[in-house]
């Protein structure tokens, strides 16, 4: 495989700290040809469907991108913003404030670039962003708290791919997971209780996560047990008796079985044992997206009301507030220590221009 040359190496760039965050992504535009594109480059992810290749490629082409986009297409024209993308306009918020925030107590120059890893902004874009500033150490904060095979691992091989076609690849960390971070289940808690403050406590709280197939956890993936710990933490924070909170996966696909209990059979269930108020909050997804704002803040709502209940509410994501925001600044923190000399402005000029001329002293090109 052929490399990229060192065209764009100088030796008296400045380097700096770089933070790829990644989601997961969204369409361009919810015409039904942009969802198409979208679903066929998600959808076509190993990390995604565990089918064989030629199978699948079957599947997907002849039978669920004839008739999937369309749909999908106009759940996404129900939460359409002049903003574009919710999840798009959300991440860019984020990025934005990560960035200011990590420049104020940052003792070298730090570059936080945004990337999804299905549409755009491409994880090469994303990649490209922090070469062009000079991040010769790079930080990747994929921004989903509970790890899985087909959200986390699928980020790392995305990176993977697009590095190896350097010849000069940057020193690389990777974080995992943070289900249980206590900053993130106060974050989460935070929320929850400021949410109530304002439109009163329910009954229920119900925290559903997006699913995955059973056998994905039965073939060891600890997406499934790092949901557990986090509703457990974040039902313990808000001093919840167990007869108050319940957990439940949604969004699952195709006739296989995937993780119980299923959102949309939970809410007719709670309704049908006779709770009136539902409140459902999302703490596996770090921005609002098609899955919370259609699917749960709007489906399973008709679903719950239709079924008996009387008030349900949707508790936003985390997205951009200054909480969520402290706590990826402490990710980055946690991850980089030791990473970037401590040396004011002068310091930092005079070591790249005594780097640049022992480079040039060597025969490096100008």
């Amino acid at each position: 495989m052929k490399t990229s040359d060192h065209s764009d190496c100088r030796h008296d760039q400045d380097e700096c700290l770089g933070v790829l965050l990644v989601n997961l992504g969204t369409p361009d535009s919810p015409r039904p040809a942009d969802v198409r594109r979208y679903l066929r480059e998600f959808l076509w992810d190993p990390r995604v469907v565990e089918l064989p290749r030629p199978l699948w490629w079957l599947v997907l082409n002849l039978v669920i991108l004839t008739t999937r986009p369309r749909r999908t297409a106009a759940a996404y024209a129900k939460i359409w913003t002049e903003a574009g993308s919710p999840l798009l306009d959300v991440s860019r918020q984020q990025q934005r404030a990560l960035q200011a925030r990590l420049e104020e107590d940052a003792d070298a120059p730090v570059k936080v670039a945004l990337a999804m890893r299905y549409g755009n902004p491409s994880v090469d874009a994303g990649l490209g962003e922090l070469r062009a500033a000079g991040a010769r150490r790079v930080l990747v904060l994929p921004l989903y708290p509970q790890y899985s095979a087909t959200t986390t691992a699928s980020t790392f091989d995305a990176v993977s791919a697009r590095l190896r076609q350097r010849r000069w690849i940057p020193e690389l960390r990777f974080v995992n997971h943070y289900h249980d971070d206590p900053r993130y289940i106060a974050a989460l808690a935070a929320s929850v209780r400021d949410h109530w403050a304002r439109h009163g406590e329910p009954e229920v709280l119900l925290m559903s996560f997006h699913g995955i197939p059973k056998d994905y956890f039965l073939a060891g993936d600890p997406y499934h047990c790092e949901c557990l710990k986090t509703a457990r933490l974040l039902a313990t924070a808000l001093e919840l008796p167990e007869s108050r909170w319940r957990l439940s996966f949604q969004s699952r696909m195709g006739p296989r079985e995937w993780l119980q209990p299923y959102t949309d059979t939970m809410v007719r269930d709670l309704a049908a044992e006779g709770v009136k108020r539902l409140h459902v909050i999302c703490p596996g997804f770090s921005a609002d997206c098609l899955e919370t704002l259609e699917e749960v803040a709007l489906e399973y709502r008709d679903a719950f009301l239709a079924a008996g209940g009387e008030l349900y509410d949707y508790i936003p994501c985390l997205n951009a507030q200054p909480a969520h925001i402290e706590l990826l600044a402490g990710l980055v923190r946690h991850h980089t220590r030791h990473w970037m000399p401590e040396l004011d402005e002068a310091e930092r000029r005079a070591a790249l221009q005594r780097r640049k001329a022992r480079a040039l002293a060597a025969g490096a090109p100008e």
